[in-house]
Formats: structure tokens, C-alpha cells, sequence
């Protein structure tokens, strides 16, 4: 079984920074794409960036101030976020494509971390 599990979520002042982490455990073959998203109350979940074998991309909202990073020797992923702002409060997860032991392809997801910025 896989598992995700984020940390570094919490109460930040505008113009502030947080770094997001998200380690991968369990058995598979190897890990494919990985991402986070984000959603805040009464939206959907969006993405918010996204980093594979090609390169990394970015919601428009959040780019220059948003850097995902890989460590695929701990099977992580971070988020660094610079620059906050109150829109960018939301719970955020980690998101991965991962490929099992029997090389089948799957989506999972971790429980999610909260981001409050105020203003």
C-alpha cells in the first residue's frame, strides 16, 4: 500500500514563507509524476504545480512565487512558497503517480495540510 503524508502547513503572516514537504512510503516500483494541489473552502481542488521527468508547471496564480522539487533518493516532494497571500489559504495535498509492484499506474493522494495566511 502506498502512502503520502505532508507537513509543514501553518499560520503565516502575508509576504511570509512556508515549505510544504511530502514523503512517499510503502511498496512500488517507482514513483511516475508528482504534484500538489490545493482547495479552498467552498472551491475545487486545484492544481498547483506539478513536476515529472519533463519538467515542472505552475497554476499562472501562483508562478514566481511557487518552486516544486523532487528527492527521489527519499521519495519526497516540496513545495516552497514565497510571497504569501490571504488567496493562497487553503488546505494543500500532495498528490502522486506511482507505479506498483505489479506495474500497474495508480493516483494517490495525502490527508492534506493547512495554509492560513493572514493579512
Amino acid at each position: 500500500q502506498v502512502q503520502l503524508v505532508e507537513s509543514g502547513g501553518g499560520l503565516v503572516q502575508a509576504g511570509g514563507s512556508l515549505r510544504l514537504s511530502c514523503a512517499v512510503s510503502g511498496r512500488f516500483f517507482r514513483i511516475n509524476n508528482m504534484g500538489w494541489h490545493r482547495q479552498a473552502p467552498g472551491k475545487q481542488r486545484e492544481l498547483v504545480a506539478r513536476i515529472t521527468s519533463d519538467g515542472t508547471t505552475y497554476a499562472d496564480s501562483v508562478k514566481g512565487r511557487f518552486t516544486i522539487s523532487r528527492d527521489n533518493a527519499k521519495n519526497t516532494v516540496n513545495l516552497q512558497i514565497n510571497s504569501l497571500k490571504p488567496e493562497d489559504t487553503a488546505v494543500y495535498y500532495c498528490n502522486a503517480n506511482v507505479r506498483n509492484i505489479y506495474y500497474n499506474d495508480g493516483e494517490y493522494w495525502g490527508q492534506g495540510t493547512q495554509v492560513t495566511v493572514s493579512s
